[in-house]
Order: C-alpha cells, then sequence, then structure tokens
C-alpha cells in the first residue's frame, strides 16, 4: 500500500520573489528554467491556472533590461508556483534506483542472473545464424566462411557492444529501459505528451529533477521549443514509440519460435529418422511448458537458470577453441573488415540476402535494454563484455573453423561442429538453453506493455508483481497466454528455420531503428553533447540498420508476413487506445462544472449534505469533473465531506511514497471539498487496502489543514509588517526546499482576502512561528476554527466513506467521419469494455461502492 503523505515542511504559501529593474533571479535551483525571450517579450508566460478556488501567485513577469535586441535571448526564470507546487516543495526526495546501493559482490549476484533472463537470445544465436546465411548464399569456398564469419564478428562488436552496451543502455529512464523508457524521459524535458494531463507540480518530484544546462543548452532549447510546438512532430514522435513496441511485442512472439525450433532441429543430425513435423510437435510442447512456468517470476526463474546459461556459453567456448585448435586457425583473420568487401565482391546480391541471417547473430540486443528494469546497467554491461562476447566470438570462431574443412555441414554447422562423444550432452544444454532464451524477449514484452499502459497508450490489463523487492519484475497473464497462442500459430504455419529467421529479423530491426531515432532525440535534448557525435551517432547506426531491413524486407512474401501483420494489430489497438482516452480526456476538460455554477449552488451544492466522505474518482487534474454534477442531480444527497480523487501517471519511472499525494481546496472552506492528486511512476505497484488507504488520506488532510492554519498565520503577519518595509527594494525571503528563493506576503487560500503585496520584514522558521503565535490575541480563533473543521472531518470518517465511481464513456458524433465512428464506437469502446477498471487496484465491498454511467459526445 502506498503511504498519503501530504507533506510538512516551512511556509508554502508565499510567492517566488520578484526581480524588478534590470536584473534577473540569482536563483541556482536545480528547478529553475532556460527560456528564449523574444525582443519584444516583457514577461514569460506560463501555463493556465487550473479553476480551482486558489488566488495562488503567478509568475512574476521579468523584465526586460535591453529593449533594443532584435535576436532572442536565453533567460533563466524560476518555477510557476500554485498551492500544489508549494505542496511538493515540501517533501524529502527518495532514492533513484533499486541497485544504486548494492555492494559489487551483490552486483556479482545480479550479473549472473542476467544471463537467464537477458542474454539467453543473444546467446543461442550460433544455433542458427550460419545456417540461415548459408542457405541464402552457399559456400563456395573458402573465403565465403571468412567473409561470413567477418560480417558476423563485426554486427556482434557494432550492434550489441557498442550500440547498445556502450551507449544505449545510458539512454535508461531512472533504470528503466525500452521505447516507452525512452519516451517518458523525453516527455519529461519537453511537454510532448498528447494527453493533457501535465502539471507544473509534476517537475517536483525528487525523480523529475532536470539536469542543469550545459553548454550545449541553446541547441537543446531550440528543439524543445520545436517539439512542443509542432503537433505533427509530437504525433509522429508517439507513431515511432508505438511503431517500436509492437516490434517488441511481435519480437516476444517470433523468438519463442526461433530459439525453440532451431534447438530441438538438432535432433535430425543425432537422429536420421526425425522429421520436421516431428520437430514440430516437440517444439509445440516445449513451448507450452515454457509460457507455463512465466509466473513463477523473473527473479526465481533467473537464479534457476543462470547456471545452466553459464554452462551454456562455456560450452559455447569450449567447442570453439576445440574446433579452432583441430580444424583451422586461419580464420582468426576474419577480424580484418577487407574480407567483408571481398564476400560481397564475390557474392553481389547473394551477399545482401545473407545479411538478413547475418542480423541474427545480434538478435537478444534490445532485450539488454528492454530487460533493464530487472536488474542494473553494470551488471549487465560487466557479464557481455566478460562472459557473453568472448564465448559467442569463440563459438563463431570454431564454427567457421569446422565449416572451411566440412562446406557440406552448412544446414547445421553447430550441431555437426560438436565433438561425437559430446553430441548428447550439449543438445540438452542446447535446448535448455532455447527454452530460457525464449523468455528474454517475454520479459521485455511485458516490461513494454506496463510502461505503455502507465503512459495511457495500451488498455488496463492485470499486472502480478512476481517480487517483492523489485518492483520492475512483473507477469501479465493475458499477454503471456495471449503470446503463446500467436507463437504455436507462427510455429506452426512457418515450419522452416529460414522463413521464421526472416520475420525475426524484421522485428529485430523494427525495434533497433525506432531505438536509435529515440537515443538520437536524447543526445540533442537531453544529454546535450556535440553535433557531431550525434550526427557520426545517428547516420552510421541507422545507415547500417536499413542496409540489414531492405534485405529482410526482400524476402518478406517466404511467410514472414505473418509477424508484420501481428506488429500492425498490436500498433493499432495502442493508437486506438491512446487516441480514445485523449478525445475523452479532452472532453471532460472542456464539460467541467465552472466555479461560477459551484459559487451559485452554495455549500449545500444545491442538495442535501449526508453525513460521511465521498470519494469521487476522476482523471481530471484541474477543475471539477462533470460526472459530479451527475451526482448532484442524479443522488437525493451528497456526503459532507467531498474528494475527488485523480490517479495521475507522471513520465518518471517511480514516486517516492512520500511525493505520491497532494492536496487542494476547490471551493471555500464551507464547501469541505478538496482535491487529491495521486501521482505514480509507471514502475509503481498499486495495490492498495481500502481501509488504509481511507487512514492515511484522512491523516494527509488533517496535516494539510494544520499546515493551512500555519500559513495563515504567517500571512497575517506579513500584514502587520507590511508599513515597516514599504521602501525596501527587495523583500525579505524563504528559502524553500529546493534551494528556490520565496516571498512570504501572499496568501495559499483566496479566502483570506487579498494580502499586500508588500512584504515581510524577515522570515521567521517554525519555532519564531510557534512563539509569534502565543502572543497573537486572535491565534484563539484560529485556533478553534483548526480544531472545528479537525472534529468535522474526523466524524464525516466515522459516518462512513462512499466511493463514488463516474463510467465516462465516448461516442462519435452523428456528424462525424465514418472511419472516426467505427474507431471510436466499435474498436475503442470494446477495447475498455474488456480492459481492466482503475478502481479495481482496491479491495473495496460492493456497499461501500455507488457508481454512475455518464456518455461524452466527441
Amino acid at each position: 500500500m502506498a503511504e498519503v503523505g501530504a507533506g510538512s515542511g516551512g511556509s508554502s504559501s508565499s510567492r517566488r520573489e520578484e526581480i524588478n529593474g534590470a536584473g534577473l533571479s540569482s536563483m541556482d535551483s536545480l528547478e529553475s528554467r532556460w527560456v528564449f525571450q523574444d525582443e519584444d517579450d516583457s514577461e514569460i508566460d506560463d501555463e493556465e491556472d487550473d479553476d480551482d478556488y486558489d488566488d495562488g501567485p503567478h509568475l512574476a513577469g521579468v523584465d526586460s533590461d535591453d529593449e533594443d535586441t532584435q535576436d532572442q535571448r536565453l533567460i533563466r526564470t524560476g518555477p510557476r508556483i500554485d498551492s500544489f507546487d508549494v505542496e511538493a516543495l515540501e517533501v524529502p526526495g527518495a532514492p533513484r534506483s533499486d541497485y544504486e546501493d548494492f555492494g559489487m559482490g551483490r552486483k556479482i549476484v545480479l550479473a549472473f542472473q542476467t544471463l537467464g533472463v537477458v542474454f539467453g537470445d543473444v546467446g543461442t544465436s550460433p544455433l542458427y545464424t550460419f545456417s540461415v546465411m548459408f542457405s541464402k548464399a552457399p559456400i563456395n569456398g573458402n573465403e565465403d566462411v571468412i567473409g561470413a564469419l567477418s560480417l558476423v564478428l563485426y554486427t556482434l562488436i557494432l550492434i550489441p557492444l557498442i550500440k547498445y552496451v556502450l551507449v544505449v543502455l545510458w539512454a535508461n529512464d531512472d533504470g528503466e529501459g525500452g521505447t516507452f523508457a525512452l519516451y517518458s524521459l523525453i516527455c519529461r524535458h519537453a511537454k510532448v505528451s498528447l494527453l493533457p494531463n501535465q502539471l507544473p507540480s509534476d517537475a517536483r518530484i525528487s525523480s523529475f529533477r532536470l539536469k542543469v544546462p550545459s553548454a550545449e543548452l541553446e541547441r537543446s532549447l531550440k528543439i524543445k521549443e520545436r517539439l512542443e510546438t509542432s503537433l505533427t512532430l509530437k504525433k509522429l514522435l508517439l507513431v515511432l514509440v508505438l511503431a517500436g513496441t509492437s516490434m517488441v511485442i511481435a519480437d516476444g512472439v517470433v523468438t519463442p519460435a526461433m530459439s525453440v525450433m532451431s534447438a530441438v532441429g538438432g535432433l535430425k543430425v543425432g537422429v536420421d529418422a526425425i522429421e520436421q513435423d516431428e520437430v514440430v510437435m516437440i517444439s509445440v510442447a516445449f513451448l507450452v511448458i515454457l509460457f507455463s512456468v512465466q509466473k513463477f517470476g523473473t527473479s526465481k526463474v533467473g537464479l534457476a537458470v543462470g547456471p545452466a546459461l553459464f554452462i551454456w556459453f562455456c560450452s559455447l567456448a569450449g567447442i570453439g577453441i576445440y574446433n579452432l585448435l583441430k580444424y583451422d586457425t586461419s580464420v582468426l583473420k576474419a577480424f580484418n573488415p577487407v574480407h567483408i568487401y571481398l564476400y560481397f565482391k564475390r557474392n553481389s546480391v547473394k551477399a545482401w540476402y545473407a545479411l538478413g541471417g547475418c542480423l541474427l547473430c545480434a538478435t537478444g540486443s534490445e532485450a539488454m535494454f528492454a530487460d533493464l528494469c530487472y536488474f542494473s546497467v553494470q551488471s549487465i554491461q560487466l557479464t557481455f563484455v566478460f562472459l557473453v562476447l568472448p564465448c559467442l566470438l569463440l563459438g563463431y570462431l570454431g564454427q567457421a573453423a569446422y565449416l572451411i574443412n566440412n562446406p557440406s555441414g552448412e544446414e547445421q554447422p553447430f550441431f555437426y561442429s560438436i565433438p561425437g562423444g559430446m553430441f548428447w550432452p550439449i543438445f540438452l544444454i542446447a535446448n535448455i538453453a532455447a527454452l530460457i532464451a525464449s523468455r528474454t524477449m517475454t520479459t521485455a514484452t511485458f516490461s513494454c506493455i506496463k510502461q505503455s499502459t502507465a503512459l495511457g497508450c495500451f488498455p488496463r490489463l492485470k499486472i502480478v508483481h512476481t517480487s517483492r523487492k523489485f518492483m520492475g519484475q512483473i507477469y501479465i497473464p493475458v499477454i503471456n497466454w495471449f503470446l503463446l497462442v500467436v507463437c504455436l500459430i507462427v510455429v506452426c504455419s512457418i515450419s522452416s528455420i529460414n522463413e521464421i529467421g526472416n520475420a525475426y529479423g524484421i522485428a529485430e530491426l523494427g525495434v533497433m531503428m525506432m531505438t536509435t531515432i529515440l537515443v538520437t532525440i536524447v543526445m540533442l535534448l537531453i544529454w546535450q553533447i556535440n553535433i557531431v557525435i550525434v550526427l557520426s551517432f545517428v547516420i552510421f547506426f541507422l545507415g547500417l540498420e536499413l542496409t540489414f531491413f531492405s534485405s529482410v524486407l526482400w524476402s518478406v512474401t517466404d511467410g514472414s508476413w505473418i509477424i508484420l501483420v501481428f506488429a500492425v494489430i498490436m500498433f493499432l489497438i495502442m493508437y486506438i487506445w491512446n487516441y480514445g482516452s485523449k478525445l475523452k480526456y479532452e472532453t471532460e476538460v472542456k464539460q467541467k462544472l465552472s466555479m461560477d455554477l459551484m459559487r451559485e449552488l452554495g455549500c449545500n451544492l444545491g442538495t442535501i449534505r449526508a453525513p460521511g466522505i465521498g470519494l469521487v474518482y476522476n482523471e481530471l487534474a484541474k477543475g471539477v469533473p462533470a460526472i459530479f454534477g451527475h451526482f448532484l442531480t442524479t443522488l437525493p444527497a451528497i456526503h459532507s465531506m467531498i474528494i475527488f480523487v485523480c490517479i495521475k501517471y507522471v513520465p518518471v519511472p517511480m514516486v517516492p511514497q512520500s511525493e505520491r499525494f497532494l492536496f487542494r481546496r476547490v471551493c471555500p472552506k464551507s464547501y469541505h471539498i478538496f482535491r487529491c492528486i495521486a501521482r505514480y511512476g509507471y514502475k509503481d505497484v498499486r495495490k492498495e487496502n481500502h481501509q488504509t488507504f481511507e487512514q492515511l488520506l484522512i491523516e494527509s488532510i488533517e496535516k494539510f489543514i494544520r499546515r493551512e492554519a500555519q500559513e495563515r498565520q504567517l500571512e497575517s503577519d506579513g500584514d502587520e509588517d507590511t508599513d515597516n518595509e514599504e521602501d525596501s527594494s527587495l523583500s525579505r525571503v524563504l528559502i524553500a526546499p529546493n534551494g528556490s528563493v520565496y516571498s512570504l506576503a501572499v496568501p495559499l487560500l483566496a479566502e483570506f482576502g487579498s494580502s499586500s503585496n508588500n512584504p515581510i520584514s524577515e522570515a521567521s522558521t517554525s519555532e519564531e512561528v510557534t512563539a509569534d503565535l502565543a502572543v497573537d490575541p486572535s491565534f484563539s480563533d484560529a485556533e478553534h476554527g483548526l480544531e472545528r473543521e479537525l472534529s468535522f472531518i474526523r466524524k464525516a470518517k466515522e459516518s462512513g466513506v462512499v466511493y463514488l465511481l463516474g463510467h465516462g464513456d465516448i461516442r462519435a458524433r452523428k456528424d462525424s467521419w465514418f472511419i472516426k465512428k467505427l474507431v471510436i464506437n466499435y474498436f475503442y469502446a470494446f477495447l475498455r469494455k474488456n480492459c481492466r477498471r482503475g478502481i479495481a487496484n482496491l479491495s473495496v465491498p460492493h456497499s461501500h461502492l455507488m457508481q454512475v454511467g455518464m456518455t461524452y459526445m466527441v
């Protein structure tokens, strides 16, 4: 259960210090913002304030001290502050990663576990890489073997090692990897999300904090401005992310098919009577077993299969060394890249076809990034560089040495190259490794789907957390069995390893290209590194991947089109869900109740206020949802205390427990209406007991109200001392926990009247405030008002808590386009009907639930 904490601290009603004249703010806060200011701009515009009952301060303007300049100027501003922002300043930070405090011993254990979770896919690539390559470009001499080997060696060095291990792994989002983690990272630094539910207070989360600007700041800001102002670029970025994610899911289908089929295919080498049909049947049985044990979790399975993969990699290295010494050590000259040129010169078009098979040696590279949430960057890098890569290189060198002396074994070079007495033990280990490898992209698929769900791009599904220590280790039952069904269809319909390998290449390259583009944006926008390095990275790797992609697309008619169709279906599901969710949210924003209407209704809201607390769940982060008006017109009475609860996902992996909940009054004090925003990262767990939730919620509201009383007293002190500071050019200030500078003059709540803009004489500590309150004659009235409100809340809690759920559905207007009607009224409606309800994570008895339906026309 996530603890509810409103946080407490120093004065939070104060506004940011205004800087008059020519000088700019001297704040050194990490949260200050850098923006461009045109020559005729006189102030920095901020987001429109919401409709909640709050006359909190707005961002003070920054006056130009050089009105004649014709160029854009780079200036730094402080953050916009409202009551949500102020409260967010008061909560402490939290550790950013589950793994950052681990010692070297624990990291070595994690590195051992990565063998069974991350490297199974790339580790089993020697089973099929050469066989697929030579099926497209048969061996016509020793130079063909050397050239093909050189291609494989440099593909392994360039893609898995240089691109992923040395570059891409560092583009993680606080320990999370994958295409959606990159998208989240970009969303945090530029407002490119199509769902308009961002709040300034989101940037106050400790894991949300941005970097101090670097020397490449100007270029980064221009890119940021371009991304934020162009709807086309926002949509294009989302399409790239969804396309990459759909390819990851497709990869989760084809990886088990390829790994298991290639391993079981070794039976045809050991037993002459085995036919392809028997291989397919055995593969189907293995796949059913594989997906059935997925529910036991990554940690448990990783510990169990880690030793098996370690034996497998040692076997690869041992067989490679044996074949090198027995057959031909001249294959070592394949490290000279000139043999790649000679290979293409001799085979031309056939060599180009063989590129699709060559790529298979790098399959599983994306798994290193997508499965990053399960382990640390260091453990993955350590394992790949010092164990996985050397063993793979030795394995391919050994197979090439065997083929130079036995070119007829090109159909199954791995199994033919095994020493006679070791065939069956190695065959058993190979099948175990293949089963383990099949899990690699399955776990990556789970991770990507959870991320996409949290960011509003996939229907909500039941997610099972398989580890109490590491929240990133998950299992999604529906996806697990769905992948099994599709995988069995692929195995039974495409029985040829070569055709499955081509489908494998399509899925893998689709993910790789999307990752390259997104990492390039991260380099420009966030890392802010030299433009030459960025261009070198994107031109080289994207060009390389496009070359591979052209090869696999040429053979798409062989049967690999099935994977493309599957990926397109997954893409459409995610895009339709995002499109429908965006329309629904925008419509709710447009139809929210105005504050004028709430004031006209009065504190009784035009109905009877019955004792108790009503928790109104809605998706709006601002304003009063229209569904609340539906409750007022439908129910004979409404609860004496109303709390609008908004479950909001922010683009960070995890929100610390102490920063989870923020509160605000929605109406004047007599209305007893509050807003609670519950913020979650896409890695957070939502599994809450309703009784504990209610208790912590009430405790947090009490803290919020007590802090209000302290702020009001500070404001009254400011009013008394105003006359003493009329001639001061700069106000006395309060230093907030994040380092920003704030005045103490503006009230948090408008119902306390207009506060003077003049500053107080000095900033008081909490102890000084307490001493002042003791001698203030008005303190007793304020104290009695505070106790009355707290007593009212406790009595409302004793009367009971009811969850008011509004199910808002959307329908396309009659005059809408046919495609929109089809998408909204049928496809999106089907997904929404069959997805998991947002309240499903709260174990609330039916007697405490009250539901009202509402349909929006979009």
